[in-house]
């Protein structure tokens, strides 16, 4: 497994016991991995391709706010309750990825305050990071899509 991202800066005992729960797994282009609002119980880490991230938008298509790449870990809301995604996501391309058993990766850092911290931290980036280019694409379309006075046309003053 490629050591970037969240296992770039990870110890090699901690790369170890976290690399030794994967499973490869590929999604074909177009593939939804999961819905905005779903059950989040898994996450990968992207080895190949990419993936689009989107988020609902009432009366319109799904905007997608980033692509997420490799090396990239995509899904985040496994850690934090309630454990529902708040973004979806789809195959924009053939991707492989390692996939990990959310609860088996929380297990193994509940008896481990250094591991767990690693993983932690490195989610709490692709958090902010998200966030910020959530915000940045929501105002791309408020300017895209706008109605009067640069409002969507479905926000409601």
């Amino acid at each position: 497994m490629t050591r970037s991202g969240v296992f770039g800066a990870m110890s090699e005992e901690y790369y170890g016991r976290l690399t030794a729960l994967a499973h490869e797994v590929s999604f074909p282009v177009g593939e939804r991995i999961f819905e905005e609002g779903g059950d989040a119980d898994r996450f990968w880490i992207v080895r190949t391709g990419t993936v689009a991230l989107d988020l609902r938008i009432p009366g319109r298509r799904a905007a997608v706010v980033e692509t997420v790449g490799p090396g990239e870990l995509l899904g985040w809301s496994w850690l934090i309750p309630p454990r529902r995604w708040h973004l979806g996501a789809e195959a924009s391309t053939p991707v492989r990825a390692h996939a990990f058993d959310a609860a088996e990766v929380r297990a193994l850092c509940a008896k481990d305050p250094g591991l767990d911290h690693a993983v932690s931290t490195h989610a709490a980036a692709v958090v902010a990071r998200r966030l910020r280019a959530s915000r940045t694409r929501l105002l791309d379309l408020l300017t895209e899509h706008g109605g009067p006075g640069g409002m969507p046309r479905w926000v409601v003053p």
